[in-house]
């Protein structure tokens, strides 16, 4: 991912160290200067097979923050595609800092590198750059320039090199005394921990590890780590309790829920319908649903759903009828939930209707307090902003009071006069004709609108501040970083998957993705209608993303889904849900479907929605919970068909309650184990009781193991050491022989793998060393 170096990163001087190879006269010393008009001036490999590799010396060491890579004035076979970076204080001791790559065109691009550990900076002498492919697969690899930025000031620098040789030193110990701990050298331990004064691990970690593993006190061990994990025993960093940051790192399971209006209500709801829109009022849960397209003519009524009396309200059948918008579909509305108002702007028009007098883009508030429409103006472009457009996107900052309205086509007069509606229909415009709106802003409190950027026509991004407007697009406002996030889209007939963010108040666009397809397999397909939400408290985008056939579709309406080549025009619409880490810069695809057949979805009609486009997703980033309503399922033999179902999703990872039966599970079992080895009987006790108490009987793979435990006890001692928990060493373990095959060395090296084991589900800053001594030997 490419970022703009921060402002107390300067320019640092290096010389060439050493290299793998070079061909001809593209010798290393020419990346020193960046002359990107000159084809001569790289450093190219004599061959592509690897290791090849450049290595940079510093002037002195420094903080090593940014690199930047030049680029020749044209795009390049020999251009490197991925690549990596290591640094260090010395040439044969480096740690990876990037792992990246470079897009072929002619724009420099700087990254971030890593440049600390636990929170300090660390100082780099030498600096690796090791290409991994070419953007041509054959052809060797060429790097233009380099340009290093950090901080070498000596004051700063000379602090991070203590730091850095005392943090290695410590971690050095570390490693001993885990060591010495699971081989029980007890002397040694206590020796070594004397002397150094080095802590292991949390002290609360050291008593789990003495009840356990030392004194082998299996209930105590229990009741630890039920209040750690319940954040009765208070532990530093940690959150609300043990386990909280090993949750949020895992990946999320969906769990759809179809709502069903309430018996006892009025059981009214919203009829069929797409290209409607929802917003969502988390003060107090209630989303707001207007208009759209039911097959046959465009909507206008406005509802409300309170989510806490699961009851849909009516407000106005006819919201024209009251001063509001006509009947539409394709707009947009966003909300100001602390003045408790809903904007909607745009939408669709058949060609029919496309005359000058409807051609003006209005522009209306919802006052909800006061169940008041007031029309704010009749044509946003008459006050410098967009002319009427359709499938465009709107967000609001609300603690400024500006809306931002970006993309969407622009809908301009017929030019098929005479012609009868289904023949309109059936002809839409082509891809030269299309005119796309671009990023405009707008000031409540002012009345003001600005264009902040003009669409890119020749759809090239020929520069990096460029931006490609187009419909059915993503766009999310992160309250904390103030930026917008701007994902995928279609523009005429080609479908994006470039991802990108504008900064509001530094007025800059930084693209995360460039859609080129380089990582096509980890990000969400190209779709059509994408609908995202954001989560700014965990810094999360979700994207809900819909698979369809590319040659087949040009829309004229995403809710109307209309082809311009009906013969190829299939049914081929698929779910998948995505969820974005944005600190990790990470894709994590969470929920698919690739079912079509409709025997299939009428069955599971009550389980998770069928696949669709045009519907509406909102989420409630309080309770952690979308909604979705209606849509078109693309059935090529029902066109008008829409749907009105209500779902609700919420994205589950592991509970604290979850993992603490995991533990106690784990615990169990070993306990056991070691019954199993010296009474029988008071282990199938045990394992009928205790052990049974512990299992979740509704995990089948739990109810298979724990059948398959009763086996250990017809078992001779030397093969009950757990066959069927893996868990646990058996007697053949080398570990246990360098100790003696006894049973006490036994208990004492399967304890502490098993404190191992529980230990992976504790922070990382809390544990001792992940690594192991012994790894650091070669062979």
């Amino acid at each position: 991912m490419a970022e703009a170096p921060s402002q107390d990163t300067a320019n640092l001087k290096y010389s060439i160290h050493k290299y793998s190879t070079f061909s001809a006269n593209y010798a290393p010393e020419n990346i020193l200067e960046d002359k990107p008009n000159d084809q001569a001036s790289r450093w190219s490999s004599d061959s592509n097979n690897p290791p090849q590799f450049l290595i940079l010396k510093l002037e002195r060491p420094a903080v090593l923050k940014t690199i930047t890579f030049g680029k020749y004035e044209k795009v390049h076979v020999c251009n490197i595609k991925k690549f990596r970076v290591y640094g260090g204080l010395s040439d044969d001791n480096m740690v990876l800092l990037l792992e990246s790559g470079l897009k072929n065109d002619t724009v420099p691009e700087t990254f971030l590198l890593k440049h600390t550990v636990s929170g300090h900076q660390f100082p780099v002498r030498y600096v690796k750059i090791v290409p991994l492919q070419s953007w041509g697969s054959t052809f060797n690899f060429s790097i233009w320039h380099v340009n290093l930025g950090g901080c070498e000031d000596w004051n700063i620098v000379q602090k991070c090199i203590n730091w850095y040789t005392t943090y290695r030193e410590r971690e050095a110990i570390r490693l001993c005394l885990k060591h010495f701990r699971q081989h029980n050298y007890t002397e040694a331990f206590e020796s070594l921990e004397k002397r150094t004064r080095v802590t292991l691990e949390d002290p609360r970690l050291t008593k789990l590890h003495k009840l356990l593993v030392e004194q082998g006190d299996f209930d105590g061990s229990e009741k630890l780590i039920s209040e750690a994990a319940r954040g009765k025993i208070t532990l530093q960093h940690i959150g609300d309790g043990l386990f909280q940051q090993y949750i949020s790192q895992q990946e999320y399971k969906p769990q759809w829920t179809p709502i069903i209006p309430s018996p006892t209500g009025s059981r009214q709801q919203p009829g069929m319908r797409g290209g409607h829109q929802m917003c969502i009022d988390t003060n107090t849960q209630t989303i707001y649903l207007f208009g759209g397209w039911d097959g046959n003519q465009d909507l206008s009524d406005l509802w409300s759903y309170q989510v806490l009396s699961q009851e849909w309200t009516c407000i106005s059948r006819d919201t024209h009828a009251k001063g509001g918008p006509s009947a539409r579909s394709c707009h947009k509305m966003c909300l100001d939930p602390e003045r408790r108002q809903i904007f909607t702007l745009g939408r669709y028009l058949d060609s029919a209707l496309r005359v000058p007098e409807n051609l003006k883009s209005d522009f209306y508030m919802y006052d909800i307090e006061n169940n008041k429409w007031t029309q704010i103006t009749e044509d946003t472009a008459a006050l410098g902003g967009p002319r009427l457009i359709f499938d465009h996107q709107m967000v609001m900052d609300v603690e400024n009071r500006i809306i931002y309205v970006f993309g969407g086509r622009v809908l301009t007069p017929s030019r098929w006069e005479g012609l009868g509606l289904d023949e309109r229909r059936n002809n839409t415009y082509t891809p030269s004709e299309a005119i796309f709106s671009g990023l405009y802003s707008y000031h409540v409190a002012t009345n003001t609108w600005t264009k902040l950027r003009d669409d890119d026509c020749a759809g090239n991004g020929t520069g990096p501040q460029d931006i490609k407007s187009r419909i059915g697009h993503s766009m999310l406002f992160h309250s904390g970083t103030r930026q917008l996030f701007i994902l995928a889209g279609q523009r005429n007939k080609e479908y994006l998957t470039d991802f990108f963010t504008y900064n509001i108040d530094s007025d800059t666009v930084t693209y995360i993705s460039d859609g080129s397809g380089k990582d096509s397999a980890s990000v969400p397909a190209a779709g059509f209608t994408q609908k995202a939400t954001i989560d700014p408290q965990l810094n999360e985008i979700h994207v809900l993303s819909l698979r369809v056939d590319l040659r087949a579709r040009y829309s004229t309406g995403s809710h109307k889904g209309l082809s311009k080549d009906k013969e190829k025009r299939e049914e081929n619409v698929r779910n998948s849900f995505w969820v974005y880490d944005i600190s990790q810069n990470k894709w994590s695809c969470i929920y698919r479907n690739e079912q079509t057949g409709e025997t299939y979805w009428n069955k599971m009609q009550h389980v998770e929605p069928c696949p669709r486009y045009a519907h509406q997703l909102v989420y409630d980033d309080t309770k952690k919970v979308h909604y979705l309503f209606g849509g078109n399922p693309g059935k090529t033999y029902l066109p008008k068909m829409r749907l009105d179902d209500f779902w609700s999703l919420r994205l589950c990872r592991p509970s604290t309650e979850q993992l603490f039966q995991t533990c106690v599970l784990l615990i169990r079992k070993h306990r056991f184990s070691e019954l199993a080895r010296s009474n029988s009987v008071e282990a199938l006790k045990y394992l009928q009781t205790e052990l049974y108490s512990a299992v979740d009987h509704g995990n089948p793979s739990q109810v298979q193991e724990f059948q398959a435990l009763a086996t250990t006890l017809f078992q001779s001692p030397e093969d009950c050491t757990m066959t069927h928990t893996p868990l646990l060493p058996s007697e053949d373990d080398p570990s246990l022989k360098a100790e003696g095959s006894n049973d006490l060395g036994w208990v004492h090296s399967s304890r502490s793998q098993l404190f191992d084991q529980l230990t992976q589900f504790v922070p990382e800053h809390m544990t001792q060393p992940r690594g192991n001594l012994v790894d650091l030997i070669p062979y």
